[in-house]
Parts: C-alpha cells; structure tokens; sequence
C-alpha cells in the first residue's frame, strides 16, 4: 500500500469543519478499522469495518471510507456510516464542532466537504441541519438543502437552523436561596 496515498487520505478527513484547531494538521494520522484494501494501480484505499481516524483533536467513525487519488494526486474521500460521525475543537476557542450523517465527501481539489442524508452540524448548542450539508472551505461558505419534496426526513424536507443566544456578560445566576416560606394566616374578618 502507498503509505503517501493513505497518510493522504486522513490529512483532508482532518479538515472537515471550518475553523478546526489548525495545530492537528501537524500531528499523526490513526486509522483503525477491521479491514483495509489498497490498490495501487487503481490509486484507491478502503477502509472497512469500523473505521475510527483520528489526528490531534479530530476524530472520525465510519462504517467504510474509500479514497481515490486522480493523476494529480488529488485526493477524493467518500465515508459511509450508520451514521459517520466526526468531532474536532475549533482554533483558539474551548469548543467543539461535531457532525453526522450517513454519507460524506470531501474533494481536497476543490475544498469542498458535503454531508449528506440527516445530515447536522453541532457547535455546542448550535445546530444545523438538513439533506444536504456542502462547505466550501477556500470561500468559507455553506450551503444547506433540505430533502426533496416526496422524500421522507426528519426535518420534512427543510432546513433546520438552532441559535442559542449568547449570554450577557452581567447575566448572574438566579439566587440559589430559597424563596421564603409563605405563611398563610386566617383573614380577620372570617371569625
């Protein structure tokens, strides 16, 4: 197996979400899956069974993941999953992104990261949601689609956006003393 063409591989599954902690890029790739088929005439790698990839803070499951390398050596991933999931802290900030869905590409020509099918993009309370998830990281931009009109999903064929709003600064927390107790006392006029 070209060891070039799988270290490859997990470099741009590293990159998934925009904003992702720039320090991982640098560290080593793991993959782990039951079974691995790499040949290299073809320029394709898949792994099978259970993948897990991870590398500094990201980490990937799938159930299979399949690359392919064209003749200039761009790379083409393809994970599939019950869900694939995939989960990285972003730069500079204590927080994470996580994602899901039960296909995702991503085109290192291209830079472009699509998610399909419920697929959803979480940062911490955050989420985003709908068929189609597509994530163009040159330009920073995305794009969400629901599902088609006769297709079954379980946001009815839209696109589902949930903001938290932030917290203020001199917000404080309710008191954590009870309230005092209510002393009920007879109306003087009842006697």
């Amino acid at each position: 197996m070209n060891s070039r063409l799988t270290i490859f591989a997990m470099a741009a599954l590293a990159a998934l979400p925009a904003a992702a902690e720039r320090a991982d890029r640098d560290k080593e790739i793991v993959v782990g899956a039951d079974r691995l088929t790499a040949d290299d005439n073809a320029k394709t790698s898949t792994f099978e069974g259970s993948v897990v990839i991870t590398q500094g803070t990201m980490r990937m499951t799938a159930d299979k993941v399949t690359l392919r390398e064209d003749k200039d050596r761009h790379k083409y991933y393809v994970a599939l999953g019950g869900p694939v999931t995939f989960r990285q802290k972003r730069d500079n900030v204590d927080e994470w992104i996580e994602g899901f869905a039960e296909r995702a590409e991503f085109d290192d020509r291209n830079d472009t990261l699509k998610l399909f099918n419920r697929a959803r993009v979480k940062r911490n309370n955050d989420e985003l949601a709908g068929d189609v998830i597509t994530y163009d990281m040159k330009r920073e931009v995305a794009e969400v689609t629901g599902a088609p009109a006769n297709a079954k999903s379980q946001n009815n064929g839209r696109v589902k956006v949930i903001i938290l709003p932030p917290k203020k600064a001199d917000e404080k927390a309710p008191s954590e003393k009870p309230a005092p107790p209510v002393t009920l006392k007879p109306d003087a006029g009842s006697r």
